[in-house]
């Protein structure tokens, strides 16, 4: 079975593949602080709690990460943990087959690279993903293939955080639709102006990338990915598909690609 890791900077996607099924998955912290052999422990505690499968099940690792501290860590995991099982690590000089047509194509994320080999497999191309985690990120994908550029905005959750930091009477809330744009309580202020705000964030910014994309806009595959996605999908106009494991699809792509 093919493990895939992807490191966010809030969190930590895993995900194991038995052929291009994913048949187990967790989400834990990202800790820049966790060393090598405790990130060993929690994924080997993560292994063995699951009825699925057992540790020596793991026949290869495909990852990506977001976060250099952590990176360093987790290769340091896979030579001492998994050194006799083949690892793939997305970084300058492994195939992806996505040619990256920005002013400086090593200023992308991995992840953002990951995400438009996925999209262009499941869905073809053009297409923009769309990832709401820490910031939330727009991808533009070329019916060729090609990552043409993209766009970043602050995440949720940062969104709330600076929120209920400078603003003396508002708090952290639950992030669940209210029951009407108009609020009748500060809560549910919040709460419309978070999701509803969002929704409107990714229709307009999606709309003015898909026409630039493609002469006929509608033909852009939109795609979202990422935990907090399940958020704004009811209230997006443009969202087309919802992909939770597009980036672990992505890594088992690039895994194959380079291993076979």
């Amino acid at each position: 079975m093919l493990l895939s890791i992807d490191v966010g900077n809030t969190q930590t996607v895993l995900g194991l593949f038995e052929g291009d099924e994913v048949i187990e998955h967790w989400r834990i912290n990202t800790d820049p602080r966790r060393t090598a052999d405790e990130i060993a422990v929690v994924l080997q505690g993560l292994v063995q709690q699951s009825p699925l499968l057992a540790e020596t099940d793991i026949s290869g690792i495909a990852l990506c990460s977001t976060v250099p501290s952590v990176l360093h860590e987790m290769r340091e995991m896979c030579r001492r943990y998994y050194g006799d099982v083949s690892a793939v690590i997305v970084e300058p000089g492994v195939k992806t087959g996505v040619p990256v047509r920005m002013d400086n194509p090593k200023e992308v994320g991995a992840d953002r690279i990951v995400n438009a080999l996925a999209a262009v497999h499941t869905h073809g191309g053009p297409a923009i993903v769309v990832d709401f985690g820490t910031a939330t990120t727009f991808d533009a994908v070329s019916a060729k293939g090609e990552y043409v550029g993209g766009a970043i905005a602050p995440g949720i959750e940062i969104s709330i955080d600076a929120l209920s930091l400078r603003g003396a009477q508002l708090h952290k809330i639950e992030l669940v639709r209210p029951r009407s744009v108009v609020a009748k309580n500060t809560v549910e202020a919040l709460q419309s102006g978070i999701i509803f705000g969002f929704a409107g964030q990714v229709d307009g910014i999606v709309e003015r990338m898909a026409r630039e994309l493609a002469p006929d806009p509608s033909e852009v595959t939109v795609i979202a990915t990422g935990g907090l996605a399940p958020l704004v999908l009811e209230e997006s106009r443009c969202i087309d598909v919802f992909e939770p494991w597009l980036t672990l699809i992505g890594l088992r792509l690039i895994y194959e690609r380079n291993t076979v």
